[in-house]
């Protein structure tokens, strides 16, 4: 039977020396390194995390890679501030995210990880096809490095993701689960969700939240185990499914109580995987 590894999110900003001894200490063999600066993926911080990864021992699973300029996260100013999707940004990120896939390959990560936006569902909007044309800028520089590039799940409905994957037609193309953003967006139910795009996933983060209660705000995050996710199904149909990466774990909190609640997130995990 197939155990997956767990691991936990890791800022770059907070310096890797610093976040990759927090994985260690946790006990976690994996993480995913998170970064919204651009500016910060350089040679330098390329040598100190491959150098923080061997003394920690621990393995960048992918660098998510985040972007400039503004993103609200909510219903009513996300579409027109979030991802690729709005045409008025979408160079500068196009740019950001090949600048990312650069400093992965550095590292040796496998892959680069993003919020693509709110995709439109209908594939004849334009700026449904503007995505997907910037899409493949991003991915081919992605190809040409010998790495992946991972959808995070959240703001597109997983139809829609799957129809920009198969639209794309990559190898190297596919999704990083987090179950927590399908229920915060009220896409969908995550386990269900694996019916959709199930073959593609190659990461996912361990989050918890319930769904939206108003139609602008998105839902709440949660401790794991105290949301709607049902990670007693969930993992072992990623499993089924032939999922053998990691579990990320992700409490987009700060301070003492995120430190707690991750520690609780890895024993209830740990009796899962």
């Amino acid at each position: 039977m197939t155990t997956l590894k767990l691991g936990v999110m890791a800022p770059l900003p907070h310096g890797p020396e610093e976040e990759l001894k927090r994985v260690h200490e946790f006990g976690l063999p994996t993480c995913q390194v998170v970064c919204w600066k651009p500016e910060l993926f350089t040679d330098e911080m390329a040598e100190r995390l491959v150098a923080a990864s061997k003394r920690y021992e621990v393995e960048v699973t992918t660098i998510w890679t985040g972007y400039p300029g503004p993103a609200v996260w909510n219903f009513i100013e996300g579409p027109s501030t979030i991802g690729l999707v709005p045409p008025e940004y979408r160079a500068e990120r196009v740019a950001a995210l090949k600048k990312g896939a650069d400093f992965a390959a550095k590292v040796g990560a496998p892959s680069i990880t993003t919020h693509v936006g709110f995709i439109p569902e209908s594939p004849s909007n334009p700026l449904y096809t503007g995505v997907l044309e910037a899409l493949h800028e991003v991915i081919n520089h992605c190809k040409a490095l010998g790495i992946g590039f991972w959808f995070e799940t959240g703001q597109e409905t997983p139809v829609t993701l799957l129809r920009v994957i198969e639209d794309l037609n990559y190898e190297k193309v596919g999704v990083n689960l987090d179950p927590a953003n399908l229920l915060l967006y009220g896409k969908a139910n995550p386990v269900d969700a694996l019916d959709v795009f199930g073959q593609y996933v190659r990461g996912v983060h361990a989050k918890d939240g319930e769904y939206p209660t108003n139609g602008r705000n998105l839902g709440v995050e949660k401790p794991l185990g105290a949301g709607r996710v049902n990670f007693p199904v969930l993992i072992p149909k990623l499993k089924s499914l032939g999922y053998t990466g990691a579990l990320t774990i992700e409490r987009e909190i700060s301070g003492p109580q995120q430190v707690k609640d991750i520690q609780h997130a890895i024993g209830l995990l740990s009796a899962l995987v």
